[in-house]
């Protein structure tokens, strides 16, 4: 266990990252000095610094603050980090080289999850959506919670929510076996689909690793695994497990679903009861999958029904997850994170159902040299989905370059006749605003930065 008596101020390498910036904002409400290093400023970044924590972008010993930079000051210090970030960084370097206690940001999540109630959602995709979701429902009853969350909510408007309950809500993230140090009552399984082979090598060997974050679970503790994954996953002894999805098998059913004009209503099985016409604004089919988990989650955690009829009429979504930035007559733009190709294929399916008929451009960057080898068919394949697509050049986030591998990978496996490559800079001059129709753009990368200058041109065109 960590022994923060003596610490006086921590530092974060890679504190623009959302799990690290939850984290230092956990760290900083309680009276601690927090400072960091990203490479890049961010909204995240700047509101941290609003906030009074001290952010410097450049990889500089030299402009460390003072109580960080002085290896004599070291025992009142704690550096936290994150594994995206590479091992010759400057500053990361001399924290090890001159003694510091250097930490993970896993390793701390850990400390945090074995003094608390903890329900981790783990998944190769859906656990931000589901993670939000289920905090969103304890926060709107009389249950409560706190929540470390891989993106920002946006009822809340942040990734760190500090609740009065027992409960502490946790995505388990599987890169670099993270999830392993959880030690959570109750774990939600969305998705196994192969990822992160660059850490497990192959898909049976991350399939494994989930298994053994299933025997992280608690003594007499709960499990809610996708029907669909349910022969993947092995539920160890003593251990309750349910289900969820559409499957007539399910624990946790949603059925009768209907989606009308701001809304879709459907129906919900339990164990126990049924919940007759559900009312959900937030778009996206897959959504009513994702929801169907949350609302398992807080019923086993004591929710009950009229609470959750209420809180799922005020969700409005996460940043970055089918992100309804515009909408005006005659173009709707959406942003979102998807980054491997079932996430994309979820995003595209959900958004063709919703904006029925509608003609769908697609601006994508892929994310990692190594996904973008791995998954090169798999992506082409659902960008052949759209009725247009910009690919931009690979965003290597903590990888180097891999030769022969590029966004070129992806675009000539696509058989599309609307297709092209172009740089992130040259997206908002070259945009036609009217001959768009739905505009999604989507990526794990720094796609969001053309966020703001798309909804600008958008805006003007409209004025003009």
């Amino acid at each position: 266990m960590t022994d923060l008596k003596n610490i006086e101020g921590i530092y974060f390498v890679g504190i623009g990252g959302i799990g690290m910036s939850a984290l230092a904002s956990y760290f900083a409400r309680g009276g601690f000095i927090i400072a960091g290093y990203d490479r890049s400023e961010t909204p995240i970044t700047r509101s941290l610094a609003g906030s009074g924590c001290q952010i410097i972008y450049e990889d500089s010993v030299t402009n460390l603050p003072a109580l960080f930079r002085d290896p004599s000051e070291k025992d009142r210090v704690l550096v936290i980090f994150t594994p995206a970030i590479p091992p010759e960084n400057n500053i990361i370097s001399f924290f090890r080289n001159n003694g510091y206690a250097v930490r993970k940001r896993s390793e701390i999540l850990g400390e945090i999850s074995s003094r608390t109630e903890t329900l981790a959602i783990a998944g190769t995709h859906g656990k931000t959506t589901v993670s939000t979701m289920t905090a969103h429902l304890l926060k709107q009853s009389s249950v409560d919670c706190t929540a470390f969350l891989g993106g920002i909510s946006k009822n809340y408007n942040t990734n760190l929510l500090i609740g009065e309950g027992r409960f502490t809500v946790m995505e388990a993230d599987e890169f670099d076996r993270s999830f392993l140090r959880l030690s959570p009552v109750m774990t939600v399984i969305t998705s196994v689909d192969a990822d992160h082979l660059d850490i497990y090598g192959d898909h049976e060997t991350m399939i494994s690793a989930y298994n053994e974050f299933c025997t992280k679970i608690r003594p007499g503790g709960k499990l809610l695994i996708n029907r669909k994954i349910q022969n993947r996953i092995i539920v160890p002894e003593g251990i309750k497990a349910f289900t969820y999805g559409s499957d007539e098998d399910s624990d946790y059913r949603y059925f009768n679903v209907e989606h009308r004009e701001e809304y879709y209503n459907f129906n919900l099985k339990t164990p126990e009861v049924v919940f007759n016409d559900l009312h959900f604004p937030f778009p996206g089919i897959v959504n009513i999958e994702n929801l169907t988990a949350a609302i398992a989650v807080a019923l086993n955690c004591g929710v009950n029904e009229q609470e959750i009829r209420k809180a799922i009429i005020l969700f409005q979504g996460v940043r970055r997850r089918f992100d309804i930035r515009v909408s005006l007559p005659g173009i709707v733009y959406v942003d979102d994170y998807a980054h491997h190709p079932e996430e994309i294929r979820a995003f595209i399916t959900s958004a063709r159902e919703f904006f029925r008929g509608r003609r769908i451009t697609g601006i994508f960057q892929p994310h990692l040299f190594s996904r973008t080898r791995d998954h090169a068919d798999g992506f082409a394949a659902i960008l052949d989905e759209l009725d247009e697509t910009i690919l931009l050049p690979v965003y290597p986030a903590r990888e180097k370059p891999i030769p022969g591998v590029t966004s070129e990978l992806i675009l000539n496996r696509m058989r599309s006749g609307k297709k092209r490559l172009m740089n992130m800079e040259e997206i908002p001059d070259s945009l036609d605003i009217n001959e768009l129709d739905v505009l999604v753009t989507i990526g794990a990368g720094d796609i969001d930065r053309l966020v703001a200058p798309i909804e600008e041109k958008i805006k003007n065109s409209e004025r003009g």
